[in-house]
């Protein structure tokens, strides 16, 4: 795939020395396949449908992920102090963000997802708070009357309250909600000539960034209501249909190359394409995918950009994956896949999901981060409030209907979690039921329920891990083998307690870093990421503080069967292996016995190792079809 690099980019790939922002571009009038020569470059048309929240019960790390988000974070907010004060009021002179309406559009999933009646009392505590806050001319922010609209980030935190309660009215049918959002959007559209030719250098943002989100809530308005007002708000004030910024690495003053912008941008340009199906509204989010897959814009957790802008050193220090753009990346993911119907979405969502997003929330649950680097020490937001900790929320109340999809024939299964969901076929509905203790073992047990015998086709996704496996239907003798990397689509006249038995062999595999971490390899199984905790290991305060990313392991040295480990999460594991290190004159002996834990471990602080043998390890298979 040809793409076109501008000079400096160029120079600077070459180590020439050129400053440290770039732009990564596709050659303009072209569309590229995101993740894949089989994936149909222009005018793909809906493949996969979303089946409703209301329909979908989710065990597994994925609910207990839900569970404790609930009640050991969403339930201890001081949401009157935190969250509503400065809206009741209205006392910001300058920056006021809080996120309540990421607050009250996750509230309202969790709501739903959980019947919890404390949820639901939360819900419309939030709800009926921020509504009576309303002004009498529609204005919803908590800006002082002088600064609305200009300051940053009114129209943001404006645009995700709206939303919040259309999803409210969504899920619940409150009229009022919707009222009130439409007051508060109508407010928006009507004081837009605010936002003049001079408002990005007056709040040093980007346009796209500031008014990041806004796009999505004015389309999902037009979809619930139908009133094109706010369909020609995005096409002519917006200008949706013609935003391309380009691929912006490295941070400088108006961040253009803020991921967790770009994304959602990127995100409600695919829902207009649904709309108008004109290409070129693709290409950003074609450009984003092929640099995160591509051109090394992706950490090896699926997480991406350091600082929240565009970077492709792979660098795991620091201020690495921010949640945000994290959440992001999952919806874009989700979306292309519906639109696509191409497995390897559902590949990086899982390592995103797992990994990168996992990472971000305390193993109990309470506390949530703003980044997840891969390397040294990861810190944890210090407040319930901003962006990072709300989209984390909104992001694990949308992980639901990520794991099942209508299809044209039939249902696919995305996501392997414990879980069943009741989805409607037409003049008949079909229970779907997963046992499994994924992402432990890749053993998974679907057991099919129509309501009536019928016809239909059931996908699974085999990711590109999974080299060996096989699925058995019922106590048929014989079994179907897999192929990494495809659906197994299996057709035939389903009828109540029929049985999928999938086996996924998981196996260790080392899998080779890149630009900085060339010559290095982290571990995996299946979709997991393993990191090394220092305080865990008590072998290593023999190193006396060497850097941990000099250790030598290879794949010989680790025990095939994985350790039970429960410092992230009951069902966890471990990978026990041997290290040695080349600092202290050991060469590759291996005499450390380490173990190392699942990425989400907070304390982890080492993800790539040395290896005597680089040829042992694997080109990361979200990225080798793609050289």
């Amino acid at each position: 795939m040809k793409s076109k690099v501008n000079r400096r980019r160029f120079l600077t790939t070459l180590g020439m020395g050129v400053a440290a922002t770039q732009t990564f571009s596709l050659a303009a009038g072209n569309i590229y396949a995101p993740i894949g020569n089989n994936i149909t470059p222009v005018n793909p048309s809906e493949q996969f449908h979303s089946i409703g929240l209301k329909n979908i019960k989710v065990g597994g790390e994925i609910g207990r992920r839900i569970d404790i988000t609930v009640h050991n974070n969403l339930l201890k907010i001081d949401v009157d102090k935190d969250f509503l004060y400065s809206f009741q009021h209205k006392n910001i002179s300058n920056e006021g963000f809080v996120g309540v309406g990421k607050l009250i559009d996750a509230t309202v999933k969790l709501a739903i997802i959980t019947g919890d009646e404390k949820v639901v009392a939360l819900k419309k505590h939030l709800v009926d708070e921020i509504i009576k806050a309303q002004e009498a001319d529609g204005y919803i922010g908590n800006m002082k009357a002088a600064n609305r609209m200009t300051k940053m980030w009114d129209i943001h935190e404006m645009g995700y309250i709206i939303y919040g309660l259309v999803i409210d009215f969504e899920l619940f049918g409150e009229k009022k909600s919707l009222e009130s959002a439409q007051k508060a959007a109508n407010y928006i559209i009507n004081n837009w000539n605010l936002i003049d030719s001079e408002w990005e250098k007056s709040v040093n943002i980007a346009k796209h960034v500031g008014i990041t989100g806004i796009q999505r809530t004015m389309l999902l308005l037009f979809n619930i209501t139908g009133d094109k007002t706010y369909l020609e708000f995005c096409i002519r004030q917006i200008n949706l249909p013609d935003w391309n910024p380009g691929i912006v690495i490295g941070r400088k003053n108006r961040i253009e190359g803020h991921i967790y912008g770009y994304m959602a941008a990127s995100l409600a340009q695919l829902e207009l394409y649904r709309l108008q199906k004109d290409d070129k509204l693709l290409i950003p989010t074609i450009s984003a995918l092929n640099f995160l897959t591509l051109h090394d814009g992706m950490a090896i957790s699926g997480g991406a950009g350091q600082v929240e802008i565009w970077s492709d050193d792979q660098d795991g220090r620091g201020e690495l994956g921010e949640t945000c753009a994290t959440a992001y990346q999952i919806r874009v993911y989700d979306s292309l896949l519906r639109l696509y119907g191409d497995l390897r979405f559902g590949d990086l969502m899982e390592r995103t999901i797992f990994n990168a997003l996992f990472g971000a929330q305390s193993p109990d649950g309470r506390q949530l981060r703003y980044f997840t680097p891969t390397e040294g020490v990861r810190v944890y937001h210090n407040t319930d409030t901003y962006c990072c900790p709300n989209n984390y929320r909104r992001i694990v109340a949308d992980l639901p209907p990520m794991i099942y999809y209508r299809t044209g024939n039939g249902i696919a299964i995305n996501i392997y979690t414990e879980s069943n969901a009741e989805i409607e076929m037409g003049d008949f509905s079909v229970k779907v039921t997963q046992k499994t203790n994924y992402p432990v073992s890749g053993d998974v047990v679907i057991q099919v329920d129509p309501s009536k015998s019928a016809l239909f086709g059931l996908k699974l996704r085999i990711p590109a891990w999974c080299k060996n496996g096989s699925i058995q239907i019922n106590d048929e003798p014989d079994k179907i083998e897999t192929k990494p990397g495809q659906f197994v689509d299996v057709e035939r006249n389903w009828k109540t307690g029929d049985t999928i038995r999938l086996n996924m062999q998981m196996e260790w595999r080392l899998v080779k870093g890149r630009q900085r971490q060339a010559g290095r390899v982290a571990v995996m199984r299946g979709p997991l990421l393993f990191c090394l905790n220092p305080a865990q290991n008590d072998a290593l305060a023999k190193l006396d503080g060497a850097d941990l990313g000099k250790l030598i392991i290879d794949l010989g040295s680790i025990e095939k069967t994985p350790v039970t480990d429960k410092s992230v999460r009951p069902d966890g594991i471990g990978c026990k292996l041997k290290a040695g290190n080349a600092s202290f004159g050991m060469g590759n002996t291996q005499n450390l016995s380490l173990i190392l834990t699942e990425f989400a471990d907070p304390n982890g602080k080492c993800t790539y190792f040395k290896t005597p043998e680089i040829n042992e390890g694997v080109v990361d298979e979200l990225v080798e079809k793609l050289i």
